[in-house]
């Protein structure tokens, strides 16, 4: 499974964010608690994406190491 594509996708959040807020609404029916939950979850998947995704453009941004450069030589 690609972990990396799944903590980015925001289908993947909203799936978790609604299954928890239904829980809530389900043991302590209470809406304005799932709500605010849901946002809290949507707010942190927000900023895992933005994380991940930063760390990614960086990876691929990274200039070569000697030790490739010297293997390119040989």
């Amino acid at each position: 499974m690609d972990w990396k594509r799944k903590l980015t996708s925001r289908k993947f959040w909203l799936a978790i964010a609604s299954f928890v807020s239904m829980i809530i609404v389900f043991i302590w029916k209470d809406e304005q608690v799932a709500t605010q939950v849901s946002a809290l979850i949507m707010a942190g998947a927000t900023v895992i994406g933005y994380i991940i995704g930063e760390g990614l453009a960086d990876a691929g941004n990274k200039p070569p190491t000697e030790e490739v450069e010297q293997n390119e030589r040989d």
